[in-house]
C-alpha cells in the first residue's frame, strides 16, 4: 500500500468559506491515498481585517447564500462577536482522540446552521456531546496554552508557506486557496496517482 499524500488544511472555525468546505473536503480523504495534516487558527487570522470585513459582510453573505443553495445546507449565521479561538484549540483535542473529522462538522454546523456563538461554553458542550468528548475535557482544551501556542504556531507557518486566507489547502508547494479548490485537490491527487481503486 502506498505511503499516504500529506494534504494541510488551514482552517479558521468563524470564515463562512470553511463552514462551505465542511461539507465538501471530505472526498479528498475518502477518495484518495491522503493524510489530513491539520492546522486550526484563531482570532482574525487568515481572514480579512475588522474593518475589511465590515466591507466585505454584505457581498460575502450573499456568496456564502448562492453557494449554500447550490449545496443543500442551511445558514443561519452566529453573533458578530463570535471568536473562534476556543473552538480551534478544542479541536486539538478531538485530533488527538480520533474525532477530528466529527468535531470540524458539529462545530460549523453548532456554529452557521444553528447560529450559535461557538466560544461559549454550552456551544462547546453541546458539541462535545455530538462527538462523543468528555465535555470537561473540551473546555479545558479549548483554553489550554499549549493550544493555544499551537493556533499561533500554525498562523506562522501559514505565512511562512505563502498561505493567505482559509480554506487553504496545500500539497508540497502547491497551495489551493477557498472552499471552491476541492475539485483542484482532488485533480492534483489524481496527478499523483493517489485515488483509492
Amino acid at each position: 500500500m502506498r505511503e499516504p499524500i500529506d494534504v494541510h488544511v488551514y482552517f479558521n472555525f468563524r470564515s463562512p468559506y470553511c463552514y462551505l468546505v465542511s461539507k465538501t473536503m471530505w472526498s479528498i480523504f475518502d477518495n484518495y491515498h491522503s493524510r489530513l495534516v491539520w492546522h486550526p487558527v484563531g482570532g482574525w487570522n487568515l481572514r480579512s481585517s475588522p474593518e475589511r470585513a465590515k466591507k466585505k459582510l454584505p457581498i460575502a453573505r450573499q456568496d456564502m447564500a448562492r453557494f449554500a443553495r447550490r449545496l443543500g445546507i442551511p445558514v443561519n449565521p452566529p453573533p458578530m462577536e463570535t471568536e473562534p479561538t476556543p473552538a480551534g484549540a478544542a479541536s486539538i483535542l478531538a485530533e488527538s482522540e480520533g474525532c477530528l473529522r466529527e468535531f470540524i462538522v458539529e462545530t460549523m454546523r453548532e456554529e452557521w446552521e444553528f447560529g450559535n456563538n461557538i466560544a461559549e461554553d454550552s456551544a462547546l458542550a453541546a458539541i462535545a456531546v455530538r462527538c462523543s468528548l468528555d465535555v470537561e475535557a473540551v473546555l479545558a482544551a479549548a483554553k489550554d496554552p499549549t493550544n493555544l501556542a499551537t493556533l499561533e504556531q500554525n498562523v506562522q507557518e501559514a505565512e511562512d508557506k505563502g498561505v493567505i486566507g482559509v480554506p487553504t489547502f496545500v500539497i508540497d508547494d502547491e497551495i489551493f486557496w477557498g472552499q471552491d479548490r476541492v475539485e483542484f485537490v482532488e485533480e492534483r491527487l489524481n496527478d499523483m496517482r493517489a485515488r483509492r481503486l
